[in-house]
């Protein structure tokens, strides 16, 4: 089941978005148009939290900022406004508003961003994605692919790479410190 764009195709800026009813429906905003997203399921779920986990306890031992979940939304852009949700993401403290994370959506791009692709996901709705972390400013884009059991990293739209099990997935250049083995990411 693919995503659904609204029937009315009336472009909505992020602050038209943040209103919407909150009726536990996954959306994100793109060029202007909301998008319903299907629920990823078990081992998606089961990816982005572990990968959140595994962030957090790298930020929170030095205090370098912020891990959001899914339910955080980033504005990329604007005129039409592009508001995404990654699976897993890291704000460093430096660009947290007062050292917190703001109330609301966060303008900007995270500094790296978990895309965990799921069934209903297409390689064009991923790249797009990519792309549009990597131009509103992410240093670092994981797609994390559970099939094939490897992760793309993508530091910019000319560098990206893959990384399979016997490989290990740093966090540079925003994490310095942090190193995971992709077979790791994967263990049930």
């Amino acid at each position: 089941m693919g995503k659904v764009a609204q029937a009315t195709q009336t472009l909505v800026t992020a602050e038209e978005f943040a209103q919407l009813p909150d009726d536990d429906k996954r959306r994100e905003l793109a060029r202007g148009l909301v998008i319903e997203m299907p629920l990823g399921g078990a081992e998606h779920s089961v990816l982005s939290v572990s990968l959140a986990v595994l962030l957090v306890q790298v930020v929170r031992a030095d205090r370098l900022g912020a891990v959001v979940g899914a339910d955080c939304g980033f504005v990329l852009a604007r005129d039409p406004d592009v508001v995404r949700a990654p699976d897993a993401a890291f704000i460093a403290r430096n660009r947290l508003p007062g050292g917190r994370p703001p109330k609301g959506f966060f303008e900007g791009a995270p500094d790296l961003a978990v895309e965990v692709v799921s069934l209903s996901d297409t390689a064009s709705e991923i790249e797009a994605r990519v792309a549009e972390y990597l131009a509103a400013g992410a240093s670092v884009v994981w797609v994390v692919y559970p099939d094939g059991r490897r992760v793309w990293v993508h530091r910019s739209l000319a560098e990206s790479f893959v990384l399979r099990e016997g490989d290990t997935l740093t966090g540079d250049p925003v994490l310095p410190g942090l190193a995971i083995p992709i077979a790791d990411i994967f263990a049930r």
